[in-house]
């Protein structure tokens, strides 16, 4: 069902991860290390905003392109997906979509390239699954704005150049706001100690009076709609890499089980081992089915905030359960660095909960049905 041209994309961002992540990616994870040299060659090999018009350094691409993108990548791992899922679905799609001409032309090319790297503050620390709550805020002072509150666990913060910010204005209203690092009173210090996404750069937005340009406002957005379908691009993004997560964790067990002998012959021979290989690849084909129809409902903007929750969270999930099932055909060897299984399912860990956990994203399909949210 795929075109050419969408089989090019996949090779070549394959290759790219076969040679700049996979061979550093356990060390990198280990080190709890993030290789800021990737953004660069994320940039050179078109990860960045790749549905985003080639006029502002985009690739132009359909959203099938982007998925496999996406796919790609998180076979590599989940840490460097979310960098460049991050900066395309989360920056450049809400400059591009709601910015002015001059936002547009201004940051765009600069984080397509990889010049730059942006993060999206909405998450706070007391408002997660309710952004609606949110606390952070702005007000305006006659020719600029002051921004004050603070946004946790942001990927890519402390390394970015730029953030794209939601916060409420006097009345209540929530806006988007481009903060640029250098800009007083805003800071932006990194989270230590994490057991997943040790090779992503996560951390806080804090900003303490911080003078925002009236120019810097996105001018065509209000509301949660906003953010809200950033999340959904992003979403439909992750739908696609976990699958990848997915495959990396089957296509090691598969080889494993050729390998690994007991009691005189392969365990790939043993009826339990094949049952386990049949499922993982039976779930994984599912999962590929249903991101591929998501895309084509994308490309046709038809593609609803529900359908995109509910791929999100089976994608997730059927991947956690394929690394559990992975990790228990590599036996002891399954938790070592030596294979990738280990560092899939830790990650995986915190795929399911950002961009709406798996509970919530549950409770809208429920109100996609019932018509009635339970989540208030």
């Amino acid at each position: 069902m795929l075109t050419e041209e969408h089989l090019l994309i996949r090779q070549s961002i394959r290759d790219f991860v076969k040679k700049e992540i996979s061979p550093n990616i356990e060390k990198w994870a280990q080190d709890a290390h993030f290789p800021s040299e990737i953004v660069r060659k994320f940039g050179d090999v078109g990860a960045f905003g790749p549905t985003i018009p080639q006029e502002y350094g985009g690739g132009g691409l359909d959203y099938i392109s982007y998925g496999l993108i996406m796919q790609e990548i998180e076979r590599g791992d989940s840490g460097m997906r979310s960098t460049a899922s991050v900066q395309g679905s989360l920056v450049m799609f809400p400059i591009y979509q709601y910015g002015s001409e001059e936002q547009r032309r201004k940051y765009l090319p600069k984080l397509a390239s990889g010049e730059w790297l942006g993060c999206f503050g909405l998450t706070e620390p007391d408002h997660g699954s309710n952004p609606g709550g949110m606390t952070t805020n702005i007000k305006d002072m006659g020719d600029h704005y002051l921004l004050n509150g603070a946004k946790l666990w942001i990927s890519n913060s402390p390394e970015c150049q730029v953030a794209v910010v939601w916060a409420k204005n006097e009345q209540g209203r929530i806006k988007g706001v481009i903060v640029e690092r250098g800009m007083e009173g805003f800071s932006a210090p990194e989270i230590h100690n994490k057991w997943s996404l040790r090779a992503s750069t996560t951390g806080e937005l804090v900003f303490e009076d911080v003078k925002i340009p009236k120019e810097n406002i996105l001018p065509n957005i209000e509301g949660l709609r906003g953010p809200l379908s950033c999340l959904d691009s992003a979403r439909f993004g992750i739908a696609w890499g976990a699958i990848g997560a997915a495959i990396d964790c089957y296509e090691s067990a598969l080889k494993y089980s050729l390998q690994r002998e007991q009691f005189g012959k392969p365990i790939a021979s043993y009826q339990l081992q094949q049952k386990k290989l049949a499922e993982m690849i039976t779930e994984i084909t599912k999962a590929q089915l249903m991101a591929w129809r998501l895309g084509v409902l994308k490309n046709e903007g038809k593609a609803t905030s529900a359908q995109i929750s509910m791929a999100k969270r089976n994608s997730v999930d059927m991947a956690l359960q394929v690394a559990r099932e992975a990790r228990q055909i590599h036996g002891g060897m399954g938790i070592t660095g030596e294979y990738p299984i280990m560092r899939h399912m830790m990650n995986l860990e915190s795929v399911i909960t950002y961009e709406g956990t798996h509970d919530i994203h549950l409770l809208i399909t429920g109100a996609d049905i019932t018509g009635i949210q339970a989540f208030k």
